[in-house]
């Protein structure tokens, strides 16, 4: 029995993380562009993360464009400032796009 509730405690502990960003990225209104894992007006976040694995400088530089909006990486269409998301928001969403496999 104790090895089902510590199980099942892990499991919550590392998927609790992951719905919260994703909860964070559909009150920011990040979903309503981009989904997981296909491509919407923006890229998949799925593809994001493949693009940038292993890059060191990738979180900061993603948290900065999720604020300040960018183009001419994913194509022609440009993605707009997000002017509602502060430092520590963006911070923890470009960590979980990172995190997405």
């Amino acid at each position: 029995m104790k090895r089902v509730l510590f199980a099942l405690a892990a499991l919550a502990a590392v998927s609790a993380p992951a719905m919260a960003d994703e909860a964070l990225a559909k009150a920011k209104n990040c979903m309503a562009c981009h989904a997981i894992d296909k491509k919407l007006v923006g890229p998949a976040y799925k593809d994001v993360a493949k693009k940038y694995a292993g890059d060191a400088k990738a979180a900061d530089m993603l948290a900065a464009k999720i604020q300040k909006g960018g183009s001419g990486v994913w194509g022609a269409v440009p993605m707009p400032a997000n002017t509602q998301v502060n430092d520590a928001e963006a911070k923890k969403l470009a960590a979980w796009v990172l995190s997405l496999k």
